[in-house]
């Protein structure tokens, strides 16, 4: 029997997590890590003490046929990222690795071309974390460096996520 590798090992925890996730449209669990050691998760859902998407049985974004990536004011989930950031101290943050995982909730596979939207790779970046990584497949990801986020001021303008 072959090891895991570390990063599939992270992905896999990443990927159980987003099974908790409420969204109708698609769900995301994040981990950071630092030192081999677990911080803190987080997954798509709606804010402690409100009313779901999964319990409404509704999606106003998808009832107004709203593409990915476009008018996340609409939403009533808090974004994998978000939830596993706010779960976490900054100063354990700092040089600390999120890990993200997406599946699509009407068919359970792997969300094609995951990533950060624009206000999340904000957060990642004041956070402190210092790389992401991405799972495209079962066993294939891609590692991103904050920096670039940084150094790139337009890739916050980046649409495409969830």
């Amino acid at each position: 029997m072959e090891r895991r590798d570390k990063h599939n090992y992270y992905l896999d925890i990443a990927q159980t997590v987003l099974e908790r996730g409420t969204c109708l449209r698609r769900n995301y669990g994040s981990i950071i890590v630092k030192n081999d050691e677990i911080l803190s998760t987080g997954y798509t859902g709606a804010p402690r003490g409100r009313k779901n998407c999964l319990d409404m049985g509704t999606c106003r974004r998808m009832m107004l046929n709203v593409p990915r990536g476009e008018r996340y004011e609409m939403c009533r989930s808090v974004h994998s990222e978000a939830n596993a950031i706010i779960s976490a101290s900054r100063k354990d943050m700092i040089g600390a690795t999120l890990y993200l995982v997406g599946v699509e909730a009407d068919t359970g596979e792997l969300v094609h071309d995951a990533c950060s939207c624009a206000m999340c790779k904000r957060l990642i970046i004041n956070s402190g974390i210092e790389r992401v990584i991405i799972r495209n497949t079962e066993t294939e990801y891609t590692v991103t460096s904050v920096n670039e986020w940084i150094e790139n001021d337009d890739s916050l303008g980046d649409t495409t996520g969830y």
